[in-house]
């Protein structure tokens, strides 16, 4: 029966393939990149699958051989030891194509809208938000073809951020980075603490896949756009005219502001892409809370009132709750070295969708 879901998808395969290469579907530019990607997500499950079919072929032709009386006794020998090599690795295909046809999240290979925003804790939630900011864009700079750019920020006098929001376009951005949702803590003396006396504080961070316009409709009458100047430091920061935008979703009560462009247009460009991707946010919080009630994934729901990692400067660790990993190298996670936790998550992920897999065989 699995063979058979694995035989369907290799059909499909076949069908992109053929639709991929007709003129018409090609002059269709939009179309014909979705069907690419689609085709390049199938490719992996289909080589493994086609190597399955000739490892399969080659163990029964070898039980052929051993079941024929009249075979040499040289060849049997030889069949006999070739049989046990290649059932070997017909196991090891057989876990490869369970592991590849687990359900993989649609977004996974979409750019992203990342907030972070400061917490609990003032002016050190700021700070530290900051320092959340930082690791993350270092993180980015590490990745292959990832860029990054500032859509919003807002910055206190003390240094740090009260809330910045970017983007970030590259392969595979979402699947790598949608774990960082949620709860950031921090435990550390705070620069203003006189007394030395260790403080917690907090920042949210949130990760939105970036929406296509086919994915969100959004009707710009249901949107009430204000514009005003923007604040700032002061003197030449500050602009003279009303560049800022403020855009506020009337249905859902969703306010997106943008003023880090000096053009109008430009920040009502980017307020517009951080709308669709709150309301595609929103639809997929809706859609998914009834299973978030019946099963609460150990690697967290996504949920971005959740605690889900502890950042202990006088112990120089990091810890990540949902997987029970704590790292002694805080300097260096800080620093972007955040692929431990990134790998972990995406395999505590995988194993629970296995075990989802094998209870409905």
């Amino acid at each position: 029966m699995f063979i058979d879901k694995v035989r369907a998808v290799e059909n499909k395969f076949i069908d992109l393939e053929q639709r991929i290469s007709d003129p018409s579907v090609i002059a269709r530019q939009d179309e014909w990149q979705r069907l690419t990607r689609e085709h390049a997500a199938l490719t992996p499950l289909v080589a493994a699958f086609r190597k399955y079919k000739e490892v399969t072929a080659a163990i029964d032709g070898d039980k052929d051989i051993l079941a024929d009386n009249g075979s040499d006794e040289e060849l049997a020998a030889m069949a006999k030891e070739e049989l046990i090599a290649l059932e070997k690795e017909r196991d090891a295909l057989e876990d490869e194509l369970h592991m590849l046809m687990l359900p993989k999240d649609p977004h996974d290979d979409k750019n992203i809208i990342m907030e972070i925003r400061g917490g609990a804790g003032g002016d050190e939630a700021a700070l530290f938000a900051g320092d959340l900011f930082r690791m993350y864009s270092k993180y980015i700079e590490k990745q292959k073809g990832w860029k990054a750019s500032i859509i919003s920020s807002n910055a206190p006098e003390l240094g740090g951020v009260k809330e910045v929001i970017f983007s970030v376009e590259g392969n595979g951005v979402y699947g790598k980075l949608k774990y960082e949702s949620g709860v950031h803590r921090v435990q550390r003396v705070p620069v203003t603490e006189a007394g030395g006396r260790i403080h917690t504080s907090t920042a949210t961070v949130a990760v939105l896949p970036e929406a296509e316009d086919v994915e969100v409709e959004l009707n710009m009458d249901d949107v009430r756009t204000d514009y005003f100047r923007s604040s700032g430091a002061g003197g030449q920061h500050v602009n003279k005219t009303s560049s800022a935008v403020r855009m506020t979703h009337i249905p859902t009560g969703i306010v997106v502001e943008c003023q880090d462009e000096r053009s109008q247009l430009e920040n009502r460009a980017k307020a517009v892409r951080v709308l669709k991707a709150r309301l595609l946010d929103k639809a997929q919080q809706e859609a998914t809370a009834e299973v978030t009630e019946t099963r609460r994934s150990q690697v967290g729901t996504g949920d971005r009132s959740e605690r889900i990692r502890t950042y202990n400067y006088p112990q120089g660790r990091v810890t990540d709750h949902r997987v029970n990993v704590t790292l002694y190298k805080l300097e260096s996670v800080l620093n972007g070295e955040i692929d431990e936790f990134v790998q972990a998550l995406a395999e505590a992920r995988r194993a629970e969708l296995m075990k989802e897999a094998e209870a409905n065989d």
